[in-house]
């Protein structure tokens, strides 16, 4: 990827980052006396034993410990509130981001298979997770470390050195923790990614698992994966939790060495019974941050590797720019020279078709498998964009229209129907916040599917999931393609929209493309069956790319049958209707 493209990327990010700066100045500045009341249990004891016990002073006990007691109650306070200003600040970041990562997803997803898209919306989770964890607080109270430890090594340097030597055994505990678990942190990110993609497969094709006889093949598929998934898992955990094993024991043990020291200095009168309790509690506090940091590594490297996947993600789908809001388009599509390649790929499945397509016009996109019908469907409807030439809606190239628009402008019934989870009513309004109920019946009454969904039991309230559930096939299409016309569409475009249905379907299918072209709606139909042509007037043959032929509908036809060996000659039209 291009360097320049990836630091756009990350200069969106940081741009996120900024707006939370001042949350986290606000965190690092109550964290700053948070940690100077972290000495109050050390001077307590430090007190109380150098002092109230000597001088057997009951007063200034109590008063000490009320003191103490304040302070402890204003630690607390603090603590509480720099944890809930950086679950707010995580939120903030999310918050932030999500609409701009969600469409990058989805831009990204519907052009090409893409992993940093497929994990985009997980990655800025896993951001949003650590700037909320205590492991971002540790690091904002690691500074503090130092200041702990010179504290010790003022008590007595023997003490000072024992601290030291510790904190620093701890950091290359980390440090060892890092490069020890970040390959196979990122192996198993990836093999539990493809496990769960191959799950949502199952669950989504499980009738066809089933009804094949596919259970035993797919489930030792499915079963490799969780293998290697789990394997990876294991062996990441297994080596965390090593080294916070290591990490915790060694601190129980150097606290206690710090009480042998200190209680061994004591007796040679180095130094007081006060700073051998002192001193044991302050190095638990300096070692703190580094212990919480090492227990939680795993949570900043998968925010690590999250950054710099939603940097790659934002750098390969740049936002939309500004766009002038065009007044809606007559009904006149015009493509000229227009090649299109696949998202990803240099090979072109579309090689410069030329043609106009006026008001109220159906035209048959006709061709053999691979010819780059689906391609030209994807052009018009703006998913794939021109490696040459142009679309044009109107006056404007379809580029120049902003997405929402365009997709108000062109309904688009795609070759597999998906539906999402939700009522009937709300998949044809789209999920709109407002839906207009009229627009939904009317959009079903062109579509001719009114009558089917008032047959069933919940009629347009019927809640169904991304497998259309109890819908058929036939069903589903023409529920898809209510939806295509929920907003009016100027355009309209059918990738293989009788591929379903019977031939009660077909009929009502054709009812609609006839109401449509009284509209005054152009209608798009990529076809193989001879059914789609009954309503159109123009036809567009296709083949390897290339248009082979396009004009009146009875015109073409005639040169088709005419031409009949010709056209089915290798590099033509074999097998196009």
């Amino acid at each position: 990827m291009n360097s320049n493209a990836l630091e756009k990327g990350a200069e969106e990010l940081r741009t996120a980052r900024s707006k939370v700066y001042y949350a986290v100045v606000a965190v690092f500045i109550f964290s700053i006396f948070a940690n100077l009341l972290m000495l109050t249990g050390p001077l307590y004891m430090l007190q109380v034993y150098d002092r109230v016990l000597t001088s057997k002073s009951e007063q200034t006990l109590i008063a000490l410990s009320l003191i103490v007691l304040f302070l402890f109650v204003v630690m607390g306070v603090l603590d509480y509130i720099r944890t809930r200003v950086m679950t707010r600040v995580g939120a903030k970041f999310s918050d932030t981001l999500n609409r701009r990562v969600f469409e990058s997803v989805v831009r990204r997803s519907a052009q090409l298979p893409d992993l940093n898209a497929e994990t985009g919306l997980k990655s800025l989770e896993n951001i949003r997770q650590f700037l909320a964890s205590p492991m971002l607080i540790a690091l904002i109270d690691l500074p503090w470390t130092p200041l702990f430890l010179f504290g010790i090594y003022l008590f007595h340097p023997w003490l000072g050195y024992l601290a030291i030597g510790s904190a620093l055994f701890l950091l290359l505990i980390a440090g060892i923790n890092q490069v020890a678990t970040q390959r196979k942190n990122q192996l198993a990110t990836r093999a539990v990614h493809k496990s769960d993609l191959m799950s949502e497969q199952i669950r989504v094709e499980a009738e066809t698992v089933q009804s094949m006889g596919m259970l035993t093949s797919i489930f030792d598929r499915w079963q490799n994966l969780q293998d290697e998934a789990l394997s990876e898992q294991t062996e990441s955990a297994e080596k965390g939790t090593l080294y916070k094993t290591i990490s915790k024991v060694f601190r129980m043990i150097v606290q206690s060495a710090m009480l042998g020291l200190a209680a061994y200095l004591v007796l040679q009168a180095e130094v007081t019974p006060g700073v051998m309790i002192a001193s044991s509690i302050l190095l638990g506090r300096a070692l703190a941050p580094i212990e919480t940091i090492v227990a939680s590594w795993p949570v900043l490297q998968s925010a690590h590797r999250g950054w710099k996947t939603l940097a790659a993600l934002l750098a390969v789908a740049p936002p939309l720019s500004d766009r002038t809001e065009l007044p809606a388009p007559p009904a006149h599509l015009s493509i000229k020279q227009l090649s299109v390649a696949p998202p990803g790929q240099s090979r072109l499945a579309l090689k410069g078709p030329t043609f106009t397509v006026e008001s109220g016009t159906a035209v048959a996109v006709i061709g053999p498998s691979g010819s780059g019908k689906s391609t030209l469907a994807r052009a018009l409807t703006g998913l794939w964009q021109p490696y040459n030439g142009e679309v044009r809606l109107g006056q404007f190239p379809l580029n120049q229209y902003h997405p929402d628009k365009l997709g108000q402008y062109v309904g688009y019934l795609p070759q597999r129907i998906h539906l999402f989870e939700g009522t009937i009513a709300e998949n044809i309004a789209r999920f709109a916040d407002e839906a207009d109920d009229s627009k939904v019946v009317a959009a079903a009454m062109k579509a001719d599917a009114h009558q089917m969904i008032s047959e069933l039991p919940d009629g347009y309230d019927t809640i169904i999931n991304a497998n259309g559930g109890q819908l058929s096939g036939g069903q589903m299409q023409r529920i898809g393609l209510a939806r295509a016309l929920y907003s009016d569409p100027i355009v309209l475009v059918l990738d293989e929209p009788n591929s379903s249905l019977d031939s009660h379907g077909s009929m009502a299918l054709n009812r609609a493309i006839r109401s449509l072209k009284e509209e005054g709606c152009i209608v798009m139909i990529m076809a193989h069956r001879p059914a789609a042509l009954s309503e159109c007037e123009k036809i567009l043959i296709l083949s390897q790319g290339m248009m082979v032929d396009y004009g009146p509908r009875d015109e073409v036809l005639q040169k088709y049958v005419t031409n009949h060996d010709q056209l089915n000659s290798p590099g033509q039209m074999g097998g196009v209707i």
